[in-house]
């Protein structure tokens, strides 16, 4: 399975450079998801990262596809309010681009327009969508049985239901205060990690 770690925008850039420097041999793929941060706030901390010995193909961009493309990164990824998955992909076809998805219909359009996984949740309770209903695994299940395409699972997620998600076909896990809000970042991305090689 694979490992997904988004950072929450909370953190000043020399702890988050700090923080994907040292987990990064942990896990498969970070994501800087800085909602506020202009484009070229987001190259200075990729630079940063590159410096620090942090794979390119490593790092997604959340939202912004020029500067995946730009920076020569792995890839991007496109929430409800980004450039259609269609347009996209035709635009940037060497891109690894996930879609964020909230329903089965979703799925099915990002998966036929491009999407090389999708992001799908919350799945179990979560401080950050305090008063939201969980999508739970039964929605979860339906996902995974109508698309190809890997099903990358976020919400709630702890290290004891990582193989709950892995035994419904599920192809990784994303991870954001689990891991980033951590007094030992790099323990818990391990204990992350371990969690996700169950068979």
């Amino acid at each position: 399975m694979q490992l997904h770690v988004i950072s929450d925008g909370k953190k000043q850039v020399d702890e988050l450079v700090n923080i994907f420097t040292s987990i990064h041999p942990h896990v498969d793929y970070m994501h800087l998801r800085e909602k506020h941060k202009t484009a070229s706030e987001l190259v200075s901390i990729v630079e940063k990262l590159l410096a620090q010995g942090v794979p390119s193909q490593k790092i997604i961009i959340n939202d912004r596809l020029d500067v995946a493309h730009s920076m020569n990164l792995k890839g991007a990824q496109l929430a409800y309010h980004s450039v259609d998955i269609k347009l996209a992909r035709k635009a940037f076809p060497n891109l690894l681009l996930g879609c964020s998805i909230h329903s089965l219909e979703e799925a099915i359009y990002a998966e036929q327009n491009g999407a090389d996984y999708l992001l799908f949740g919350h799945i179990y309770e979560t401080t950050s969508k305090q008063g939201k209903i969980p999508k739970g695994l039964a929605q979860l299940k339906k996902i995974i049985n109508n698309v190809s395409i890997p099903v990358i699972s976020i919400g709630g997620i702890i290290p004891e239901n990582v193989k709950d998600i892995h035994d419904l076909g599920g192809s990784g896990v994303a991870i954001m205060s689990g891991i980033v809000s951590a007094e030992d970042v790099v323990e818990a991305a391990k204990t992350y990690q371990t969690s996700t090689l169950v068979r």
